[in-house]
């Protein structure tokens, strides 16, 4: 199972980027995709979640209105649209995927939202 996730980069207040998580190595169309974000110092948390034919969406309140999760399972990847970024949305980015129990996490992406 790999996960790698890609798109991060530096932006400004109000600007958007989209992160894309390529997956290989398991039936990708048959598990739901997490995003999640982590501050040096603070614990990860949860951003967004797809399920695995993206008919259900998830979305933590700091996030709701600004990004948008999809998926294209034709290219085994996942997408996180972040549009109006705010300085505290700075973190490294990871997507991952439970498969029978376990967690697995691609490397991980930086964003950094600063003027």
């Amino acid at each position: 199972v790999q996960l790698q996730a890609s798109g991060g980069g530096l932006v400004q207040p109000g600007g958007s980027l989209r992160l894309s998580c390529a997956a290989s190595g398991f039936r990708f169309d048959d598990y739901a995709i997490g995003w999640f974000r982590q501050v040096p110092g603070k614990e990860r948390e949860g951003v967004s979640c797809i399920s695995s034919k993206g008919y259900s969406k998830y979305y933590a309140d700091s996030v709701k209105g600004r990004f948008t999760i999809s998926r294209d399972n034709a290219k085994n990847t996942v997408y996180l649209q972040m549009n109006n970024l705010k300085p505290e949305d700075t973190a490294v980015y990871y997507c991952n995927t439970r498969l029978r129990g376990r967690d697995y996490w691609g490397q991980g992406t930086l964003v950094t939202v600063s003027s």
